[in-house]
Formats: structure tokens, C-alpha cells, sequence
């Protein structure tokens, strides 16, 4: 199958090519204003934008789909089909579902029922109009999680780990008050099941890093990257360097971004971060990180649909390029997540790809094809 997709605004890694025209075949791009489409099906995009489909390293917007209330739990194929379908509408084209492995308390997070999720995800996979992939975080003070884990990564149902560390006193849960807190309106938690978790996790501490060493050789022996989250200060970067960490996670201020970017590490921040213009924790403002230069990677952490409205205001904002925002949703997470067959309009590349317009002044996508297939289009009524 031939689509010839024409009168387009193509957004490439360094310019924009106005009225152009994409020409894609058997799921990769074939052809940038080509000279003849053959037998192809044209599809005029009347000068929307066209940009490849995004690639969102971290969302955990599935574990609400699974469990939308406290207690409330859907099927989770269901939930499943449910979440593929709003990152088809995001233009989220390859997603890593976030599911925290937390320990034996705590909901969708706990182990047992987030590796549930994690095979569900690997099981909808073949049916997905996008690429599900899992994100595993991993709370390093849990020691039961790491076998669970493993097993994933040798059933080919885990495609990235992360390493969470909320023992309280540092990164997002800077006092003991806070995480208290956390647990109590988040978990519905009474106080002494509170003390029960906060001393088992103070308990759990000390054998941490021998497992995150762990876990992170077995990860990059199949091929797949390891991020840290929520640092906090160099010594924390330097830690996470120690383990041979690829990625850094929601720094959490200007100190740990530079102290990873400096490192090598590819950083990510949150488009709900921009779109609100703050973080909900109180850490850094992700355009603040942009302005530096030490953004990498934009994540839509709870919000698919923020992704695409945040690269499209990011030019307003600041001194970077459309083209130059693309690449925090595109070629720099497909570095990250060491996917060298997607993220940029290339011939040879795989075909995904979203046309955008901007309805009412908001950037919605209109149409998204996955591996040249169609998964996803909208008419939104200009008048």
C-alpha cells in the first residue's frame, strides 16, 4: 500500500519544507517530494503541519485507565485498548507505559498487579494502533520487586527501567511530612499504616544500590536503556553514573540537570510542566530547563494530549526552533530509548508520522499513521 500525502508543512530535523510532499510504502517513508507516486492514495493535508509520530519515554496514564478510582479496577485489555487509542489522538506513536513497581501496598502499584499490567501491555501489542511499549520504575527500597522484574525482562515485557528512590528526607519527597502526606491522600492510607511502609522502606535502604546495579546490568545486557528519577543534587547524578544510568528523569533542579547533561545522561521533563508552568511537586519549571539548554527529552508523564500543544507554545517561548522543539518529542528520545528506525522524516525510516492543524488556536492532531497505516484522523470544522 502507497499514500502520497501532499500540500504539507514537513517539519524535518533542521526546516521546515512548505507545501511538500511525503510518499511512504510497505510502512516506511519512500520518498520526500518525490518526482512520481505511482498508484498511490493521495491525501491532501491543506498545509497542516506534518511531523513524525512522537515518542513518549514515560506516561503513566494507563495506570488510570486500570484503575480509575481507589479500588476500581477495569479489565486490562480493556484498559489497554483504552490507552492506545488516546496516544493514537495524542500523536504518540511509540509510548513506554510508566508502571511503578512500588511494593505490596500500594494499588495498580503494587508488584504483583503491576507486572499483571506490564504482560497485558505486552499481550495488546499486536492488536495496538501504536507502539506499547513498558516502562518499569522500579522503588529501590523494595527488595521483593527486583525478581519480578527480571523475569520481565526475560519475557520481553519490559522495555526501559527507571530507578525510583522516594525514601523521605530527599528528592520529590524532601520531608517526612510530605511523603506521610503522600501516602495519606493518595493511598487512602490510615497513620499507622503510614509507619508501617515509611520504617519498611527505611529498613529496605540499605541493600539499594546492589540492586539497582543489578537490575541496570541485566537491562543493558538486553539492549535496553536505564534512567534515573527525580535526582536531586550531582552527588545523586554521580550515584545513578555509578550504575551506567542513560537517562535522567525529572531533575528536579538547574544543579542535577547541568550535573547530568554534563554526564552524558539524556534529561526529561514533563509537557504538563509546560503547558501549566510549573511542576506539581515543586520542582524546577521544565521551560526554565529549556531556556539552559538542558532539556533532552519532553515525556507527557500523566497527560498525552499535553505533548503536542507543548512543542507547538515551546517556540513561543523560548528561543528554539519548531524543528528544534520537534526533536524533543522525536529524535531525542529515539536516541534515548536506542530506536534508530524512528523519530525523524528520513527515507528509510519508518512511517510514522502526524499531521497537525490548530483548531480554535489549540494544536490538535488531525491524522496519525503508524508504520504507514493509518491509526488515527479527525475533522475538526474551521468555520
Amino acid at each position: 500500500m502507497k499514500t502520497y500525502l501532499t500540500h504539507a508543512r514537513i517539519v524535518l530535523a533542521d526546516e521546515v519544507l512548505d507545501d511538500a510532499s511525503l510518499l511512504m510504502e510497505e510502512g516506511v517513508i519512500s520518498g520526500i517530494n518525490p518526482l512520481s507516486c505511482g498508484d498511490a492514495i493521495e491525501i491532501d493535508l491543506q498545509g497542516e503541519l506534518l511531523m513524525p509520530g512522537m515518542i513518549d519515554l514515560h506516561c503513566d496514564a494507563l495506570e488510570k485507565e486500570v484503575e480509575p478510582r481507589p479500588n476500581v479496577h477495569f479489565p486490562l485489555d480493556f484498559a489497554c485498548a483504552q490507552a492506545d487509542k488516546r496516544n493514537a489522538s495524542a500523536g504518540i506513536t511509540t509510548v513506554y507505559h510508566a508502571l511503578s513497581f512500588a511494593n505490596d501496598e500500594l494499588g495498580v502499584r503494587n508488584n504483583g498487579f503491576a507486572a499483571e499490567v506490564a504482560r497485558a501491555v505486552h499481550d495488546w501489542r499486536p492488536h495496538g494502533l501504536v507502539d506499547n511499549r513498558v516502562h518499569c520504575r522500579y522503588e529501590i527500597t523494595d527488595e521483593s520487586g527486583l525478581p519480578i522484574l527480571q523475569q520481565l525482562l526475560a519475557d520481553d515485557a519490559m522495555h526501559m527501567v527507571s530507578m525510583m528512590d522516594h525514601t523521605p528526607g530527599q528528592g520529590q519527597f524532601k520531608d517526612m511530612a510530605a511523603y506521610r502526606d503522600y501516602l495519606t491522600r493518595t493511598y487512602k492510607k490510615t497513620a499507622d499504616e503510614v509507619e508501617v511502609i515509611v520504617e519498611r522502606k527505611l529498613a529496605a535502604a540499605s541493600g539499594a544500590f546492589a540492586r539497582m546495579q543489578t537490575l541496570a546490568e541485566a537491562a543493558h545486557s538486553a539492549g535496553i536503556s536505564v534512567a534515573s528519577h527525580d535526582d536531586d543534587s550531582t552527588e545523586r547524578v554521580d550515584t545513578m553514573l555509578g550504575i551506567g544510568a542513560d537517562i535522567s528523569e525529572f531533575p528536579i533542579n538547574m544543579v542535577a540537570a547541568a550535573a547530568a547533561k554534563a554526564a552524558g545522561m539524556s534529561t526529561i521533563f514533563g509537557a504538563p510542566n509546560i503547558i501549566r508552568g510549573k511542576s506539581q511537586s515543586g520542582s524546577m519549571r521544565a521551560i526554565d530547563a529549556i531556556h539552559q539548554g538542558l532539556a533532552d527529552c519532553l515525556c507527557a508523564d500523566y497527560a498525552p494530549a499535553t505533548l503536542i500543544v507543548a512543542v507547538m507554545r515551546i517556540p513561543q517561548m523560548s528561543d528554539l526552533s519548531l524543528p528544534e522543539a520537534m526533536r524533543l518529542v522525536t529524535v531525542n528520545p529515539a536516541k534515548a530509548a536506542q530506536l534508530d528506525d524512528r523519530g525523524m522524516i528520513e527515507v528509510g525510516k519508518r512511517a510514522d508520522l502526524i499531521a497537525v492543524g490548530e483548531p480554535g488556536g489549540v494544536p490538535q492532531v488531525t491524522d496519525c499513521w503508524v508504520h504507514g497505516k493509518l491509526a488515527y484522523r479527525a475533522r475538526y470544522d474551521h468555520g
